[in-house]
């Protein structure tokens, strides 16, 4: 019987800070005009605070934001790509000083020859210097590509490196071709599609629920994206003309907040020297390799101890993602809005469960 006021009085204790931090993230989400947020604060074996509330639509007249509503990742995809590489550096099949032409050695004579040396974990860290394709019109240029999905990667892979490289002063220049040039060596050393590797990965070996593409391109009654249109802002539907073909494995897996969590769950418990899916060893090298962008993840410094973080967007759905290394907490926050508003939402929210959790 003592145990079970004990359980009681905890549980009372606890109910008016769930309510609190509900009550202010519900405000925040209004505030900023974001139809559906989703939160989750998590050490490596436990989940402190989850909650989601909203629609999937600006226009639906209830609330019907569900815990298992897929979210588009947007960039946070590259951490995964990052990871996925990780498996097979574990295997042997590559390393992270494998240079792309190792691998093609065909394709050096077109290519330029400051890129000879550029390795994987160069063009995971964007230190290779190729240009960036994340906007539209870039990918507008391109010239056509046939093929499969794989075929076509590489043929982009392959021009890009024909370009100029980026000249910078800063220590990396952010690229989603790099990411799509890194996938490219991972399907040389396999013989499998990016595709395929992921859904060995999260879907077979790790039991995620993901999707490729926008959640409402995949499934029924999932959340819309939004975007600004004439200042209003407006759900787009799964026919809009809007792709990240080539661009894939920089920013296109969108996953439920149960599946991320147990992704984020891994890279915790790796960081805290345990081996699971990788030895410990390698996710020191996904988080720490180089500064201040490693491989998939932004990297700063707190009080001498190291964070990691990134942000994803296509600019209809945002996603962030803390790794506090000093607590041994992560903080999700998925949004279905990719407004600017929207992110000066996600990070007061994200302010909120810092004070609280």
């Amino acid at each position: 019987m003592k145990k079970v006021i004990f359980l009681l009085f905890i549980l009372t204790m606890q109910a008016p800070q769930a309510q609190t931090i509900d009550d202010q993230i519900e405000q925040i989400r209004q505030a900023h005009e974001i139809p559906q947020l989703t939160y989750a604060v998590i050490t490596q074996d436990s989940i402190l605070s989850l909650g989601t509330s909203g629609t999937h639509k600006s226009t639906d007249t209830r609330n019907n934001a569900s815990l298992v509503d897929y979210f588009h990742l947007g960039s946070n995809s590259k951490a995964i790509t990052a990871f996925i590489a990780a498996t097979l550096v574990q295997k042997g099949l590559i390393s992270w000083d494998t240079t792309y032409f190792d691998l093609y050695p065909e394709a050096k004579k077109q290519a330029k020859p400051e890129y000879y040396k550029a390795t994987l974990a160069d063009f995971l860290s964007h230190r290779a210097g190729v240009h960036a394709y994340t906007n539209g019109t870039e990918r507008l240029a391109l010239p056509p590509f046939s093929g499969t999905k794989q075929q076509q990667r590489t043929a982009f892979s392959q021009f890009v490196l024909t370009q100029d490289p980026i000249e910078t002063k800063e220590p990396y220049f952010y690229s989603n071709a790099g990411y799509s040039t890194a996938a490219s060596m991972l399907e040389k050393v396999t013989n499998k599609s990016w595709e395929t590797l992921v859904q060995e990965i999260l879907g077979d070996e790790l039991h995620l629920n993901y999707v490729i593409g926008w959640p409402n391109r995949n499934l029924e009654d999932q959340p819309w994206g939004h975007a600004l249109s004439e200042g209003e802002l407006t759900p787009v539907p799964p026919t809009f003309e809007y792709d990240l073909s080539l661009i894939e494995p920089a920013g296109d897996l969108s996953m439920t907040v149960f599946s991320y969590i147990k992704y984020i769950q891994l890279n915790l418990a790796g960081l805290s020297r345990a081996n699971n899916v990788l030895s410990a060893a390698l996710y020191r090298d996904l988080f720490s390799t180089k500064h201040p962008y490693s491989l998939g993840w932004v990297v700063t410094k707190k009080s001498k101890q190291l964070q990691y973080e990134h942000a994803g967007s296509d600019g209809t759905f945002f996603s962030y993602c803390l790794i506090d290394t000093t607590s041994h907490k992560a903080y999700i926050l998925l949004a279905n809005s990719g407004t600017p508003l929207a992110q000066e939402g996600v990070a007061q929210a994200l302010k909120v469960l810092r004070q609280h959790l």
